[in-house]
C-alpha cells in the first residue's frame, strides 16, 4: 500500500510540473519582449486625415505609413498597420469614413517589417479577421521580425502573428466583388509583395497598383547577408517584373514613395486623377534600380 501510494505521489508531482513548465513556456512566449527600433521616424506616427482615393480604396494610414481599406458588401480589406500605436489611428479614420472597424474580414501585408505589421497582431485581435502573407515571410511574421536578415537580430520588432492563409506569386484574394492579385515581390523582404485590384467608381474603372517598392535596407554586400543567399537574384527578379506591370494608379507602402502630400491635401475632394502617375513610378523604380546597381556593383 505504501508503495502504491509513493507511485502514485510521484506520478502527481511529475504531472504537476510538466504542467507548471508548460504554464511556464506559455507565459514566457505570451510575454515575448518587443523591441521598436529607436530611431523610428516620427512622421511614422502622426496622424492623418483619411480619403478615398479611388472607387472602395480608401486610405487609413498616418502621414507616412499607408494603410489601406477595400471596402466590399461582404466585409473589409486591410493593408499593413504601421506601427504598434498605430491601431487606434487606423481604427478612427475607419470610423471617420463611415465604417466599422469590426467589418475587416482579411489582414494583408506588403512586407514583414514592423512598420507595416506593429498593429497587426492587436488588430486581428480585435476583428477576428484573417491574416494572409506571402509565403516568404511567413515565418519571419510568426517570429515577430527576430529572423529577419536585415531587422532582426534576433529581437522582435513586433507581436509575432500566425498565418491564416499562406500566399503564393499570383494568388487570389476574393472577398465580395472585389479580387485582389498577389504579386511576389522580393528582395527588401524575402516575402515582399504587391497588390493588383480593380476598381470602379460611377465614371470608370481603374486598375491599381499597391506597390511594395524595392529599396535596399541591407547596409552590407549582398555577398556578405548570409542569412540570405538569394538577395541579390531576388531583386533582379523584382525590378525586372515592376518594369513589366501595367495599371493606371498606384500608391505604395510609405506615402513619401509616390508623393501622397503632393498628390492630396486634407480637405481635398474626391479626385482618382491625382494618383494616375506612370512617369512618377518609372522615375522612382529607375532611381531604385540605380541604387541596386552600385549594391551589385560592390
Amino acid at each position: 500500500m505504501a508503495v502504491y501510494i509513493c507511485v502514485m505521489l510521484h506520478s502527481l508531482l511529475k504531472t504537476t510540473l510538466l504542467i507548471a513548465l508548460f504554464a511556464f513556456t506559455a507565459f514566457s512566449a505570451s510575454a515575448q519582449k518587443v523591441i521598436e527600433p529607436k530611431d523610428t521616424p516620427a512622421e511614422w506616427s502622426k496622424p492623418y486625415q483619411p480619403f478615398r482615393i479611388a472607387g472602395n480604396l480608401y486610405y487609413v494610414g498616418t502621414y507616412d505609413l499607408a494603410s489601406y481599406l477595400v471596402v466590399t458588401p461582404k466585409g473589409n480589406i486591410l493593408i499593413n498597420t504601421g506601427l504598434a500605436n498605430s491601431a487606434d489611428i487606423i481604427k478612427k479614420n475607419i470610423a471617420t469614413l463611415g465604417f466599422k472597424f469590426k467589418d475587416i474580414k482579411i489582414l494583408l501585408t506588403t512586407q514583414a517589417h514592423y512598420d507595416h505589421l506593429g498593429a497587426m497582431a492587436a488588430v486581428k485581435k480585435q476583428t477576428g479577421a484573417k491574416m494572409m502573407v506571402d509565403e516568404a515571410d511567413a515565418q519571419v511574421m510568426a517570429d515577430g521580425g527576430s529572423s529577419d536578415y536585415a531587422l532582426g537580430n534576433g529581437v522582435s520588432t513586433y507581436v509575432p502573428i500566425k498565418a491564416d492563409r499562406i500566399l503564393h506569386d499570383k494568388d487570389s484574394i476574393i472577398l465580395g466583388d472585389t479580387k485582389l492579385t498577389m504579386l511576389h515581390h522580393p528582395g527588401h523582404t524575402k516575402g515582399s509583395c504587391s497588390f493588383l485590384l480593380d476598381v470602379k467608381d460611377a465614371v470608370r474603372t481603374y486598375r491599381v497598383l499597391i506597390a511594395n517598392m524595392p529599396s535596399i535596407v541591407t547596409e552590407k554586400k549582398f555577398g556578405e547577408v548570409s542569412e540570405y543567399p538569394a538577395i541579390e537574384k531576388d531583386y533582379a527578379y523584382t525590378f525586372d517584373a515592376m518594369k513589366k506591370l501595367s495599371f493606371d494608379i498606384w500608391v505604395s507602402s510609405h506615402a513619401s514613395q509616390f508623393n501622397l502630400h503632393t498628390k492630396h491635401k486634407p480637405g481635398d475632394t474626391y479626385n482618382p486623377a491625382a494618383f494616375i502617375d506612370l512617369k512618377g513610378y518609372d522615375t522612382y523604380l529607375a532611381e531604385l534600380d540605380v541604387e541596386f546597381k552600385k549594391k551589385r556593383a560592390e
